[in-house]
């Protein structure tokens, strides 16, 4: 475990592997911390494989701070592992990541394409219903509570529970913000998942996928899968221009399957927990 400051927040993260390796970044989804089942699974397997590997919590996820000044949650995040890729000079990135942590890696890789080298994403967060969900997920709880019974009911939501032991600190900064203010950034957080036609996923435009020219595999969603809509994978790999497209190494009904699961980190339970399923054809992407 190590702390680094970042953009004004201390993040915490942790390095696994051979220093001098070539670096690789991978960030979960949701607002689950890095050692949730199956993320430090996975690392460890791309550290054997002869990568450094960087396991971190985002703003607002386990050990790390939280913020409220950037635009949305996930710009926060893109800009934070942007952040801490250069405080701890990582050159030649390669970027791994599901649901959220796909969305937060390409968002990432827009705003520094020259130090990518290959992109690998899965469970790609999409679709109108998909993100209104994700709205209420992030945001909407939040909201009730603030405007129920300010900073004092949001430190008692069970989304912070986690955090706040983890790091005793947050409960400081939530009740540190005025209420108003609070709920009009959770509005406009929510606001930034709204669907649109001009895009497959929010915070990254047309223009800011033709940036990123280095190769990226898409694993394609499940057709069941409705918080990671199929075309939303699809859609993204349209748009990439050295995209690959490729069937996961689990059944169409993978997300649906794991929903199901106990968030038990002592017994490395959770929704995470196959993820190291995904390292033998990442891998071989990453040698082609």
């Amino acid at each position: 475990m190590a702390k680094i400051d970042v953009n004004g927040l201390t993040l915490d993260y942790e390095l696994l592997g051979d220093e001098g390796a070539p670096p690789l970044v991978l960030t979960p989804g949701g607002r689950y911390p890095r050692d949730t089942a199956g993320v430090p699974e996975l690392g460890r397997i791309f550290a054997d494989a002869g990568y450094r590997v960087l396991l971190w919590d985002r703003p607002g996820c386990g050990a790390s701070d939280i913020g409220f000044t950037a635009p949305s949650e996930s710009v926060m995040n893109c800009e934070a592992a942007v952040g801490l890729i250069r405080a701890l000079d990582l050159k030649d990135v390669t970027l791994v990541g599901g649901s959220a942590g796909s969305r937060i890696s390409l968002m990432a890789a827009t705003r520094m394409p020259e130090n990518v080298k290959k992109i690998a994403v899965w469970w790609l967060s999409g679709g109108a219903i998909a993100l209104a969900m994700l709205a209420w997920y992030y945001c909407g709880d939040q909201v009730a509570a603030a405007a129920r019974g300010g900073m004092e009911e949001v430190v008692k939501l069970p989304s912070w529970a986690e955090q706040i032991g983890k790091n005793p600190k947050i409960r400081d900064i939530l009740l540190a913000q005025d209420p108003d203010t609070y709920i009009d950034t959770m509005q406009r957080w929510a606001a930034a998942f709204n669907y649109s036609t001009e895009t497959p996923m929010p915070g990254i435009t047309a223009a800011d996928f033709a940036k990123l020219t280095m190769p990226v595999l898409v694993f394609r969603s499940g057709k069941s899968d409705m918080a990671h809509t199929r075309r939303t994978s699809e859609w993204v790999h349209e748009l990439l221009p050295n995209a690959t497209l490729q069937e996961p190494p689990w059944g169409d009904g993978e997300w649906n399957y794991v929903s199901t699961f106990p968030i038990d980190p002592a017994n490395r339970r959770g929704r995470f927990e196959r993820w190291p399923l995904i390292a033998p054809p990442v891998l071989e992407f990453f040698r082609s």
